[in-house]
């Protein structure tokens, strides 16, 4: 097996608000780019061939310059990724995939965290399955809303005042209560056979198939009627997709850095009261 690693991160992080208007995936994460830190995740290992990292293309030109060197030091190959979806710029990174790959992994350059127990997971599992993905048991409560509805009792104050200072709450009423026993939150790495991969976006290629609707790789595999198998995600494998994100990953590294101290501080005590 040797995998061709794609990290997206072609996207522009609408809802990441920041103010420098700043992609998110380059925000410092303790001392590191997020991005990088997704991608080191993957260097070094024996199975890995290749890694990719999509990037704006309207950003390309000033991203190459910022991190060309860097990443050409560790063999990372920069692709032009989509504008508009993210199914795009996985789809134009396929295109740069070395030959000798036999399977392709899809991670977030926005999900840092992940650890090496997850990888290895994956990626062991995928010698038996052709594509596999982690996933974490649901643990909140899901409800499915119907659309948009407004109030039906309303305060008979705005008749008199009008609009001007009432708040507006935007409500929506439940329909159902979903069961959630069998359901997942899916992560990344997603990891697939090469060539059934490039069979899940062929539709797509084509004009088969417009795209709308699509949220991960492994959809698309489905959608051909293959299984995909799933293995266990982790809860600190977060996506960094909102500030509070962000400000929580920061507290996870500094958390496990602090930890990394006091054990060595501890290993180095005994060691002296040994000697």
């Amino acid at each position: 097996m040797k995998i061709s690693v794609i990290l997206p991160a072609a996207g522009l992080g609408k809802r990441f608000a920041d103010a420098e208007g700043r992609n998110k995936i380059e925000l410092d994460l303790a001392g590191k780019p997020v991005f990088l830190r997704a991608l080191e995740l993957f260097l070094n290992r024996p199975t890995v061939g290749q890694i990719i990292l999509a990037v704006n293309p309207d950003a390309l030109e000033d991203f190459q310059f910022r991190w060309g060197d860097k990443l050409a030091f560790h063999g990372v190959t920069i692709v032009a990724g989509g504008r508009v979806e993210r199914w795009e710029t996985v789809l134009r990174a396929l295109a740069a995939v070395r030959d000798g790959c036999t399977h392709a992994a899809i991670h977030d350059a926005a999900r840092p965290l992940t650890s090496a127990a997850l990888i290895d997971r994956v990626f062991e599992a995928a010698t038996r399955y052709p594509a596999v993905i982690p996933g974490l048991p649901v643990a909140s409560t899901l409800k499915r809303l119907a659309d948009m509805t407004s109030p039906s009792d309303a305060d008979p104050l705005d008749t008199i005042l009008g609009s001007a200072g009432a708040k507006k709450i935007e409500v929506k009423q439940v329909v159902a209560t979903v069961d959630r026993a069998d359901l997942v939150e899916v992560q990344t790495p997603q990891i697939f056979e090469l060539s059934l991969l490039r069979r899940a976006y062929e539709p797509l290629v084509s004009g088969k198939r417009d795209g709308r609707g699509i949220t991960d790789d492994a959809g698309l595999v489905e959608a051909l009627g293959e299984t995909v198998h799933v293995v266990a995600g982790e809860s600190t494998n977060l996506k960094i997709t909102r500030p509070e994100d962000l400000k929580l990953a920061q507290a996870y590294i500094a958390a496990n850095e602090q930890k990394t101290v006091s054990a060595v501080a501890k290993k180095r005590l005994f060691k002296d009261e040994d000697d």
